[in-house]
């Protein structure tokens, strides 16, 4: 079961004009901006990634004005954690369990998680929270992660799994994002 105390959140490259190109964009970007805003409420910390900005372009302003904290780790290989320094923000943090999301589904998302499941990191895919530009390489992005061994999960079961109780400080605030 996930636990606020050993989640991390990771957003991979929801960055540009590719992120407004993906399948379902309205969709993934409402259950990124909901993960966001739980993680924040249950104080599990975010890792923010972006590919190349300077030739991608920044991360779209509806979520990087819900991350004002942080400042994203900008990378030039497709996985995350074949970046020095995402590679050591993650270890820094302490978590075992990474709660993914970002795009694109069957390329960086899939190939971060493969590297955190060979660091010996559980990782839960949030299914509604990446995206490609094409419906079939997402299906195709997912289908290799489960196979590989990830958890497949969405936005409500993994917020739900994490406050296990409607006695949950933060569950009335949780529950009005599904609104």
């Amino acid at each position: 079961m996930l636990t606020t105390e050993n989640s991390l959140l990771v957003i991979i490259d929801v960055q540009g004009k590719l992120a407004t190109l993906m399948h379902d964009k309205e969709a993934y970007l409402a259950n990124l901006k909901t993960m966001i805003k739980a993680s924040q409420a249950m104080g599990i910390p975010i890792l923010w990634a972006e590919q190349i900005p300077e030739k991608l372009g920044s991360t779209l302003p509806e979520i990087s004005e819900l991350l004002t904290d942080l400042r994203p780790i900008a990378k030039t290989s497709f996985s995350c954690f074949g970046n020095d320094k995402l590679l050591q923000a993650m270890v820094a943090s302490g978590r075992n369990q990474m709660l993914v999301t970002g795009i694109e589904t069957h390329v960086c998302v899939y190939q971060s998680a493969l590297d955190l499941m060979r660091l010996q990191k559980e990782v839960h895919v949030v299914c509604d929270a990446v995206s490609s530009r094409s419906p079939e390489n997402k299906q195709l992005g997912l289908e290799k992660m489960k196979t590989a061994g990830a958890h497949l999960t969405s936005t409500e079961t993994c917020l739900f799994e994490l406050m296990k109780t409607a006695d949950h400080p933060v569950f009335k605030e949780i529950v009005t994002l599904f609104k």
